[in-house]
């Protein structure tokens, strides 16, 4: 069975075979390349691929899409142009988490089961973001990338190269206004699995929050808790340990509750 690319997904690691595609969707501002490392952490089986939001990388001409649906709307369409053989399974990290969730919803209106779905570093859908980060100044968006960075100094060059900024904070800009203006439409919960993901010093997410993620699904749910802060995913000593949850989930060695 063959799985290509598209529009909006694009390969991270390939196999020949694979009995699982495990489709990965970015953080606000990110890009595919936020999960190449994770990618070649999975054995052979496992096909990955990641969204390629408009806006960035190879879509850097492409209009931008700041509403969280309509990006939602357009990975799941692509998604269900796959051969209905193709097993999927869904990740998703901050705003991407939210993302995977609406495209999800869509996939299964489409006729389409998704073998789990796992969300990263984000509060349940019905979590309402206040904040106007979008409509302010730069500086403020800069300040934020710093907040929640492992590593603040590789941000604050956004403040020293003003070039290097106009190319990579309009794609920022535009995913906090995707954010800050998504209002949850409530519905029927999925009929998919659902494991959270959060890490031990999130400034955005308490595993309160991560736990809500239970009441958006008919079936099984699980929470894990790494080390680290909000971008817990970029530090490598945590990829074993994350690519091996994710593994034992499609695996279905997961203890899922479903109460």
């Amino acid at each position: 069975m063959t799985v290509t690319g598209t529009t909006w997904l694009r390969e991270l690691k390939s196999d020949p075979n694979p009995s699982t595609v495990l489709v990965c969707f970015p953080p606000g501002g990110g890009s595919v390349t936020a999960y190449r490392a994770l990618a070649q952490r999975f054995g052979s089986g496992t096909a990955v691929f990641g969204v390629q939001y408009p806006g960035r990388q190879d879509r850097l001409g492409d209009a931008m899409v700041p509403v969280l649906t309509e990006l939602a709307a357009a990975a799941a369409a692509d998604l269900l142009t796959w051969p209905r053989e193709v097993r999927l399974a869904i990740f998703g990290h901050s705003m991407g988490a939210t993302v995977a969730y609406e495209a999800v919803r869509r996939v299964e209106a489409g006729g389409r089961e998704v073998s789990h779905l796992f969300v990263s570093g984000r509060p349940a859908p019905a979590f309402e973001v206040t904040g106007r980060l979008h409509a302010g100044p730069d500086a403020d968006l800069i300040a934020e990338l710093e907040r929640l960075s492992n590593d603040p100094e590789s941000v604050r060059i956004l403040r020293e190269e003003p070039s290097l900024a106009e190319l990579v904070l309009p794609a920022v800009r535009s995913d906090y206004q995707a954010v800050e203006t998504y209002r949850h439409e409530p519905g029927a919960p999925l009929r998919t699995p659902i494991t959270a993901l959060i890490s031990t010093a999130d400034p955005t997410t308490t595993a309160a929050q991560a736990e809500q993620w239970r009441d958006y699904t008919e079936t099984d749910f699980d929470l894990a808790t790494f080390p680290g802060g909000h971008f817990y995913l970029d530090l490598p000593e945590n990829l074993p340990a994350i690519a091996d949850l994710i593994a034992r989930a499609l695996a279905g060695a997961l203890p899922g509750r479903s109460s």
